[in-house]
Order: C-alpha cells, then structure tokens, then sequence
C-alpha cells in the first residue's frame, strides 16, 4: 500500500516507521521543515523512543519512508492516511482546541482523491469524527464519504518510548463510519500491525471492530479518564491518611491483594500529554460527569496541598530557596506537557520562595527555556520538593542539599533511612 501520515510527532513517526517496517511505502507530512530534513537524514527528531533511530537507519536508505511539509507529495493516490496533530484543551474553559486538526483535515481535503481510506488516530470528543471531520473532509473535496472515501477512528493506545512493544501488545480498535469503511480498516490494520498472543484478553489480539465511530472515541477517552478518576481517588486517600497517621502506600498494597482492586499510586501530580487532558475532552460531551470533574481538580490541586503543607512545616516561606527536583512530567522521560513542574513552582512563587528547578534530563539553557532557574546538586536550599521520580533521585541525600531544612518527596521514591534526621513529608504518609 501507499500510506500517508499526517503529523510525524512523538506517536506520527512511529507509526509510520511501523507501516514501512510492514512492507508499505510510507511518506510522512509535517509542517516543521527540521523534523522533515531530520527524518530524511535518518536522524530522530526527538529522543528517548526505543528502536526508532535504528528503523529509520533501515528504512530511510531503502526508499520505504520519507517525509515532505507539502500535502501534494503524500496525499494524492494514497491508499490510506493516517492522521495524529494534536488536538489541545483551553486551560480556563477546557474546551477543546481543534485548529492543528482543523487544519490538517482541511489541507487534506483539497489534495483528498478517490478511494482513500482516512483514520483519525488523535484521541477526539465523542462524535467529532461523524460531526467535525466528515463534513469538513466532504466540503473541502468535493468527494462523498462512504462512497468516494471512507473515515474511520482508531485511537492510539501507545505510551511513548515504547511504542512499537505497545503497538503489538494491545488490540486495535476502530470504528467506521459504513460497513465498508469497516471492511477497509480492518484490512489495513491487519496489514500494518502484528499482534501478540494474549491469553489473558477474551478475544483473541488484533483488530477489535466497535462498530460506531462514537464508541471508538469513547473507548479512549474511557480508558484514559479511567486512570484520572483512579489517580484521584488514590491522591484523596492520600490526602486522608497522612492526616491520620496512615501510610498510604502500605493500604493500597494491601486493597491490591485481592483481585478486585486496582487502586492506582497518589503523586504530587498528574501529567503528560494524555492523562490531564483526555478527561477535559469527555466532560466537553457530558458536561453532567461530576466525578470526572473531581478527580481532575483534586488531581490539579496536589502541588498546592503539598507546598501548603511545607510551609506548615516551615513557616513563612518568603525569601527561603527551594528546589523542585524534576521538571519531566514522568522518570526517565524528557517531556514537560502538562508537568506538575510548572503548578509545583507557582505555588512556591506565591508564597514568595526563591525557586530553583534541576532535572538530570535537562540542560540549564532548556531550564532557562521554561522560566526556570537551573540548580545543581551541591548547591544550598532549605526545602526540596521531589516532583518527578527519576531514578537518580531515589539515593538522594541531605547532604546533596547543603542546608535543607525539609523533603516534600511528592512521589514515594526516597529512602527515609538516608534521610534520618531530617524533617520529610512523603505523599500519602504520616511523616
């Protein structure tokens, strides 16, 4: 087949070097000209994604994949196009943000030609493909869909840094618009993706057919806010137990010995670019999903709780150095969207600290970048607050703090015997 993908981000060239690696000729769109030139060097764009740079190293010499900013050179006689630009979320009214889609469906349209098959990939509001996409691919083309061409939506289901183990672990769902649409999804998924055998799913791994567009959407975003709410709950029992002298963490151990509970970790924050935003997404359909609602804001208001209970701690804050460790919104991954890095600082500028951020991951220049004052460990400052859990953190020590009066360790990952002597506040425990 000829497969076109449009928007070769984090998730967009994965799975185009996942089409090419199945034996398709695949060309990438994307509006930045770097990532473009960077593909077609054989260069990744971006870090940290397990086995991309030796796939393109295969792919890109062999003719198999390329990558173009113009919509003429990809579309045009493609037998299926793929499409992954983000769709974001307002921060104040939490509606949804369409106009990178928008405008990759509406440059699509114009260069879209007969018996296409159009996946929307991008987790989207329930309804959008049937009320948004298909209207505005008809108008732009000139074409009939279900007849000319045919959408379907089939979200991703895939974590960064191990999308292709995530590809071939987890079945893929979809969800057309006609039956025929249906017919020609399953065909190419079938021709793009290998499957593992799972014993443990009640059907076999592979294609799973949802039968509307809307349940595949909803699919998604359930999945997704499923984990919000779970988190949610998770950070209000925290919430209760440290007032109550409870370690938290031994409870859900507990609960999670029998197999009918689930109970996720609290964490001093949520983020990424699917877990704080997909929620936002469901409750602009139901607008009525008031325990959606909650989670979120609970979720939201953990960098606050924690920093309000250092400064219990502490007092007055104004004027004290204090360190964030960790501006990645997740160990061992250099991403920022949607960190608790950035409410985390807020909530220390507020209070009048003098804040300084350090991530192993992050150069002081990148810091700097995002508002931050670099910080390197040695250097003195009377409260940290451990907001993501990398790895190097987990053998830190007072002494790599010279002067800290107080741990904030918003993940649980420290260990109190190094940090005997020293006053600590670990989420969801007494201390």
């Amino acid at each position: 087949m000829r497969i076109a993908v449009v928007a070769l981000g984090k998730i967009g060239l994965p799975l185009a070097v996942q089409f090419a690696s199945s034996g398709h000729d695949v060309v990438g769109v994307d509006v930045n000209p770097r990532t473009v030139e960077s593909i077609n060097a054989a260069q990744e764009p971006f870090p940290g994604e397990a086995e991309l740079q030796e796939k393109l190293e295969q792919l890109i010499p062999s003719g198999r994949l390329r990558a173009t900013t113009d919509y003429a050179e990809a579309i045009p006689g493609a037998d299926a196009v793929v499409l992954v630009a983000p769709v974001f979320v307002d921060d104040e009214t939490w509606e949804p943000d369409f106009q990178y889609m928008d405008a990759a469906t509406k440059s699509l349209a114009e260069h879209l030609t007969p018996g296409t098959l159009i996946s929307y990939e991008t987790t989207l509001p329930v309804g959008t493909t049937r009320t948004r996409w298909k209207p505005m691919l008809e108008e732009g083309s000139g074409l009939t869909e279900g007849t000319d061409f045919h959408v379907v939506y089939s979200p991703e289901r895939v974590l960064t840094g191990r999308v292709f183990a995530d590809l071939r672990k987890y079945p893929k769902l979809i969800g057309a618009l006609s039956e025929e649409g249906t017919r020609r999804a399953r065909e190419f998924y079938e021709a793009v993706l290998q499957f593992d055998d799972r014993a443990d799913l009640p059907r076999p791994n592979g294609v799973w057919d949802l039968g509307t567009t809307e349940a595949s959407e909803m699919a998604k975003l359930a999945e997704t806010t499923y984990r919000d709410v779970n988190i949610g709950l998770a950070n209000q029992f925290a919430v209760f137990a440290a007032s109550h002298g409870i370690d938290v963490h031994k409870v859900i151990e507990a609960c999670n010995s029998q197999p009918y509970s689930h109970i996720h970790r609290p964490g001093i924050a949520v983020g990424g670019h699917c877990i704080p935003v997909y929620p936002r997404l469901y409750l602009s359909t139901d607008p009525d999903a008031d325990i959606v609602r909650t989670a979120r804001n609970f979720n939201a208001s953990m960098p606050e709780r924690l920093v309000a209970q250092a400064a219990g701690i502490l007092g007055d804050l104004t004027g004290r150095r204090a360190v964030v460790l960790g501006a990645a919104y997740r160990g061992g991954v250099k991403e920022t969207a949607f960190s608790g890095v950035f409410p985390t600082v807020a909530a220390l500028r507020q209070r009048g600290a003098e804040v300084v951020v350090h991530d192993p991951l992050y150069t002081d220049e990148e810091l700097r970048g995002y508002g931050f004052e670099p910080y390197a460990l040695g250097e003195a400052a009377e409260l940290a607050v451990l907001q993501t859990d990398h790895a190097d953190y987990r053998a830190l020590t007072p002494a790599q703090i010279p002067g800290v009066k107080l741990l904030v360790d918003g993940r649980n990952i420290t260990d109190g015997a190094l940090w005997s002597g020293t006053p600590r506040i670990v989420v969801g425990t007494g201390s």
